[in-house]
């Protein structure tokens, strides 16, 4: 993780910089003296569960190493607004240039960690578990998933390494569900082995065949009581497609085990916070 970190810090900072040392890149920074120093805190002006303290982190020691944060919260922990998370002291320009970067991350993936913890609180008294998929905005992969881990919720796969979905377009490209899990288990076979169904011949199919988990694709309530009812506890079964936050405590109780939606990660909407300086030194 410490890896994708620095590379997506690396990459966020290139946008403001184009590439150059901060001294060189932020012309406005440069209007302040050199030896100026500032002291500022950054507050939540709303409601949220906290995640990315490692990103913000990397922004500023990519910025400038000399610069001193002094954390006043953790990932995960849920903040009121007016709450601050965290003081900054150090020079005024890395600072300063650092800022938008550090909590661009910061709103991102709070906002995501938020959205999760809202779907997970429905959840409550169930045994189903909310997964993410790999709806993530482009490059920030990794860093959503951990924010999704922060709200409380699952991962999935990864990407396409680490584990098998098989859809419709791969069971014909392979002939039948069942040559499709056969091929996978010859090619890694401790690999888990996931397979979407659109009906419960389908999911009959896949049980047969020895598929780890089951996906019902936009099954409706009746349709998902009875793949419930027919696999027995057979197979892991994962409820997918049009899923809300209004629908998942129905969707919980007919005793799937997992339910996943992109929305945790691509329908969200960035936490307002705000770097304030207090006084410079």
């Amino acid at each position: 993780m410490t890896t994708h970190i620095k590379q997506s810090v690396k990459i966020a900072l290139a946008e403001d910089l184009n590439g150059l040392p901060a001294s060189q890149g932020d012309i406005t920074a440069n209007l302040i003296p050199m030896q100026q120093q500032l002291q500022a805190e950054v507050i939540t002006r709303e409601d949220c569960v906290l995640a990315g303290c490692a990103w913000v982190e990397e922004t500023f020691q990519q910025v400038d190493p000399t610069i001193h944060l002094r954390w006043l919260a953790k990932d995960g922990d849920k903040l009121t607004a007016g709450n601050k998370i965290f003081t900054v002291q150090g020079p005024a320009r890395g600072i300063l240039t650092a800022e938008r970067t550090a909590l661009n991350f910061l709103q991102t993936l709070s906002a995501t960690a938020t959205e999760v913890a809202s779907y997970v609180a429905e959840l409550t008294g169930t045994h189903t578990k909310l997964l993410d998929t790999r709806k993530t905005l482009p490059g920030l992969r990794h860093a959503q998933k951990y924010a999704v881990i922060c709200g409380g919720g699952y991962n999935h796969r990864i990407g396409l390494f680490d584990a098998y979905l098989i859809k419709e377009n791969h069971i014909m490209a392979c002939g039948s569900i069942a040559a499709a899990v056969t091929a996978a288990r010859q090619q890694h076979a401790n690999v888990k082995v996931e397979v979407e169904v659109e009906s419960i011949d389908e999911l009959n199919q896949a049980i047969a065949a020895g598929a780890d988990i089951v996906m019902l694709d936009n099954f409706s309530l009746p349709q998902i009581r009875q793949a419930v009812a027919v696999n027995q506890g057979q197979v892991k079964l994962e409820v997918s497609g049009n899923v809300t936050r209004e629908s998942l405590r129905e969707l919980a109780m007919t005793g799937v085990d997992y339910i996943s939606s992109g929305a945790l990660t691509k329908h969200i909407q960035a936490i307002d916070l705000s770097l304030r300086g207090s006084h410079t030194l």
